[in-house]
């Protein structure tokens, strides 16, 4: 399956090895969940403090049917997160993550069985061979 993917870049130049590295990661997201309809990514640099290293932001939008996943990775003092590959990756375990049990328990309420239907179902069997 072929993801919908937009990397938006702000306050940073494009670099093609990180926006390989988004694709490769946003396509292993099928893998977890096949019905993503879209993956919205925001790479950001926001304005470096004069008492630390330039700490990136990744933003992640996963829109799946009747539901989105949002994931921030928001540099707050962790200081792995000068290291945009290091952001990247932080951010989309955590794409992985949610995806994860979203689909989980999309799985389980799917599995469910309707209310009724085995106590009728069980019903109707036990007539039949009453009969």
């Amino acid at each position: 399956m072929d993801l919908p993917l937009q990397i938006t870049w702000r306050d940073i130049p494009v670099s093609e090895a990180v926006e390989a590295d988004i694709k490769e990661k946003a396509q292993k997201l099928a893998h977890f969940y096949d019905h993503i309809i879209s993956c919205h990514v925001v790479v950001e640099a926001p304005h470096a403090h004069h008492h630390k290293g330039k700490l990136y932001r990744v933003l992640i939008e996963i829109k799946i049917p009747g539901h989105a996943i949002n994931v921030s990775r928001v540099p707050e003092e962790n200081h792995a997160h000068e290291d945009l590959y290091v952001t990247v990756r932080d951010a989309f375990d955590a794409a992985r993550r949610q995806l994860q049990d979203y689909a989980r328990a999309h799985r389980a309420s799917s599995a469910r069985p309707k209310k009724g239907a085995p106590a009728s179902a069980a019903r109707d069997t036990d007539e039949a061979l009453d009969d």
